[in-house]
């Protein structure tokens, strides 16, 4: 027989199971568009994405009404960025990346997959990065601009020019 202490964890670790299955793959995807890993190697965004779904799992009975993608999202989001912003992540790491992202800052990188991507509102993304909202709007338009670009290089010519 099974102690009476011990139901709720299992039961709390399968739920937690079911939803890392279901939306591991997306956050995945996320992680590997925010560091810009190409989809067969994707050493950082395995160990960013492990990180959050840790968190997650720990704040996992807090959760109540949240939304636990959401909740994994915005930690994973949280950790790539304090990395970006601590670590400068910068032109050495853009010199490495041939992805469709690979241009960007890390700060555009960050608007765009969170705006384009994801699809959260500007309101929602400058309070996760902690940004004013017109902040995010100029991250996003500058990137929109730069992926425009041919090559994605900033001094580029216009396209059909």
């Amino acid at each position: 027989m099974i102690p009476r202490h011990e139901i709720p964890r299992t039961a709390r670790a399968r739920a937690f199971v079911s939803f890392a299955a279901g939306a591991g793959g997306r956050l995945l995807h996320l992680a590997a568009l925010l560091t810009g890993e190409t989809p067969g190697s994707t050493p950082y965004a395995r160990r960013l994405l492990t990180a959050a779904l840790s968190r997650t799992y720990a704040d996992w009975d807090a959760l109540r009404g949240d939304d636990p993608y959401d909740r994994t999202r915005q930690d994973l989001v949280a950790r790539y960025a304090r990395a970006a912003w601590h670590r400068r992540l910068g032109a050495a790491r853009r010199a490495q990346d041939p992805g469709p992202l690979g241009p960007l800052t890390p700060h555009q990188r960050v608007a765009v997959v969170l705006r384009v991507y994801e699809g959260v509102p500007e309101e929602q993304a400058a309070a996760l990065l902690g940004l004013p909202v017109e902040r995010v709007r100029a991250l996003t338009a500058r990137a929109t601009v730069r992926l425009a670009r041919p090559g994605g290089a900033p001094g580029a010519p216009e396209p059909g020019r």
